[in-house]
């Protein structure tokens, strides 16, 4: 890594033509995949990708210019080709900066590095093996590890400087079961921002098991009723709902370009008083946690929506200048090759009152919603659709038969809306967000929550002018 004085130069280098503010982004990022098709392992690879990237930002100009040269010479150039992009009159002071401390911090027991291969490949075999077991109708498991090792500096023009480490872990179960020319698929995840010790807490083969046992269970369900219903959530279904449905247009770029349904409705009302939304970068062990986010700021707890109202957005640097606000510490990239933008982390409608069971008990008729696939959304006007990979009907308040294939389609202000008990249990899943061509770590959850209506079934399209989407792992 670079000196104190060393990033000063680069930064003034990038300055030098004028500008409002420039930044460098440094990281070596180490990873470990492992793949697992046909009962076999297919894939071990093993990888260190190292860079660093350069902006400058002059009024509403943005040049960047990425190398993997991380020399002092490579990222002089660098932060030269940045500079010719910003020109402006301004003429700027030499940076000083000042390496900033974390707010919170967090132990990782088994660092990857520590770990043998054959340890991971392991894991990845009983969990293979735990859904191969399940039944002779399971055809095909795919079962995927993977493990990185980030290390990042971050300094910029303000005087920040930042070191970071950040390591995440997963696995990835999906198991394929097929019955007279019926075909289902069950798939179960875990990850974090942690290390090994994650299987310490989580029993691979058990996964294995969990989405073998769903696919197979799917090949007896009843194709999913049509119409609009009554629907209950379980926790366990992650939050997908409010990461799609709410979240990304709650990211303040989307909302600057006019591509949000919640544009200039701070202070409104615009979900059902029992409805309060967090964006949470700091829940130790959640797979989008993080001490700093890709610009140096802290990670934070921001309360989005509180009690049905609009309280704020997420901002990063540039976002915020342009609204006169503070980042909230939501500036994420891919990479040292992209830009940061506004991204969430781990995103929750917060715990209720309810009792989960009695919420079901008081529902006459409708569906249950024990796991939710992917989802897209339309962020002008708030359609979204949803994927449901394991829903249930309900008779007479209680839960019967499984069925499949079963969407969600609703517009995400309206369904907030229309949220009419919240429960005491809150439950997390994790994917990969996708945003602007680039993939980012997160985690979303809910307590059980009941939505008074909501389109069930069918096939429906949603042209987004500005399209996001969750792959859930």
């Amino acid at each position: 890594m670079l000196s104190k004085n060393e990033l000063e130069k680069i930064l003034d280098k990038a300055l030098a033509a004028g500008g409002d503010f420039a930044d460098i982004f440094m990281e070596k990022k180490v990873t470990t995949g492992i793949g697992c098709e046909d009962n076999k392992i297919e894939r071990v690879n093993t990888g260190i990708d190292m860079g660093a990237g350069v902006r400058v930002i002059s009024g509403e100009t943005t040049s960047y210019a990425y190398t993997n040269d991380v020399s002092l010479d490579g990222l002089l150039e660098v932060a030269q080709i940045a500079s010719r992009a910003a020109k402006s009159e301004r003429s700027n002071k030499p940076v000083k900066i000042t390496k900033k401390m974390p707010q919170f911090d967090f132990e990782i027991e088994m660092p990857p590095h520590q770990v043998s291969v054959s340890h991971k490949v392991e894991q990845v075999q009983l969990a293979n093996q735990g859904a191969r077991n399940i039944d002779e109708k399971i055809k095909q498991v795919s079962v995927g590890y993977g493990d990185v090792i980030q290390d990042v500096l971050i300094a910029n023009s303000l005087g920040d400087q930042v070191e970071d480490r950040r390591i995440r872990t997963r696995l990835i179960v999906h198991a394929v079961a097929s019955d007279q020319g019926q075909v289902q698929t069950g798939y179960e995840s875990l990850g974090g921002t942690q290390g090994f010790e994650i299987f310490k807490c989580h029993n691979a083969e058990e996964l294995g098991k969990a989405a073998g046992e769903r696919a197979c269970a799917l090949l007896k369900a009843a194709p999913a009723p049509a119409g609009k219903m009554t629907v209950v959530m379980a926790s366990e279904a992650g939050g997908t709902m409010v990461h799609e449905a709410c979240g990304h247009g709650l990211e303040a770029d989307l909302v600057q370009k006019k591509l949000s349904v919640y544009g200039d409705k701070i202070g409104q009302k615009v979900a059902s008083s029992l409805v309060t939304v967090v964006d949470d970068a700091t829940i130790l062990g959640k797979f989008g946690t993080y001490r700093f986010d890709d610009e140096g700021i802290h990670g934070q707890k921001k309360t989005l929506i509180e009690n049905g109202v609009l309280k704020g957005y997420m901002y990063d640097h540039l976002t915020a200048q342009k609204d006169h606000q503070k980042s909230t510490g939501n500036g994420r990239r891919e990479s040292y090759r992209e830009k940061p933008i506004p991204r969430m982390t781990n995103t929750y409608i917060a715990a209720g009152k309810d009792d989960p069971e009695k919420i079901i008990k008081d529902t006459k008729n409708g569906i249950f919603v024990k796991r939710m696939g992917g989802g897209q959304v339309n962020t002008t006007n708030g359609d979204f659709v949803f994927d449901v990979a394991e829903g249930y009907i309900i008779e007479d308040g209680e839960i019967k038969n499984l069925v499949r294939g079963a969407t969600l389609t609703g517009n995400g202000p309206q369904a907030l809306v229309m949220v009419d008990r919240v429960g005491s249990d809150l439950g997390f899943a994790i994917g990969t967000c996708g945003k602007d061509g680039q993939g980012a770590p997160v985690s979303d959850a809910q307590p059980t929550i009941r939505i008074q209506e909501l389109i069930v079934g069918g096939a429906a399209q949603t042209e987004a002018k500005s399209k996001t989407t969750m792959k859930r792992l």
